[in-house]
């Protein structure tokens, strides 16, 4: 339901954003004052998630099985890790991907002079930052249960979920073949 929800958004946000008259200064310097606001927002946050993380050093420890590569024939890689390690991992993606965000609005703004963009990243961007996942763990104060259970799985656009193994015979055989692996 996630993929198609951001599809609908999207296109509800282009319409919008195709009323806004941005060849008005005064309009284009508020849109450009929300695009930077709402992305210090959500650095802010993604940061302050990260300090939490690190204060309440999590120890608990995680096993799963890293999903695997569709093109090899490899099975997935057996990963142990902590709560702690897994959720700074987590957040590095998301800080990751709001700069990959910020780098790629600058080069379509500043060099190729888009102004529909910046609208609706501001949007898109806070829609994003209330859905994830460590957001609602750290920030909404849900429990890490359903959904929220680490390791996440990823909502595909059809909503079929996918993502790392967590059961217990997925678990088991990648131990083995790690044990094989040493053995020989």
């Amino acid at each position: 339901m996630s993929g198609l929800q951001n599809i609908a958004i999207s296109l509800g946000v282009m319409q919008v954003a195709r009323r806004i008259p941005f060849d008005n200064p005064e309009v284009l310097l508020y849109v450009r004052i929300a695009y930077v606001a709402t992305q210090l927002i959500i650095l802010g946050v993604y940061y302050r998630i990260s300090s939490m993380v690190k204060g309440q050093n999590d120890q608990t420890v995680i096993k799963y099985v890293e999903q695997s590569n569709p093109m090899t024939q490899e099975p997935g890689q057996l990963v142990a890790t902590t709560v702690r390690d897994y959720d700074l991992g987590e957040t590095s993606k998301l800080l990751r991907g709001a700069y990959i965000g910020i780098a790629m609005m600058a080069v379509m703004h500043g060099y190729f002079k888009y102004t529909q963009p910046l609208f609706i990243q501001a949007l898109m961007g806070l829609k994003n930052l209330y859905d994830a996942k460590l957001v609602s763990i750290y920030i909404l104060g849900k429990p890490a249960e359903g959904d929220l259970k680490r390791p996440f799985k990823t909502p595909s656009m059809f909503g079929v979920q996918t993502g790392p193994q967590t059961d217990a015979a997925a678990i088991a055989e990648a131990e083995k073949r790690v044990g094989g692996k040493k053995e020989e």
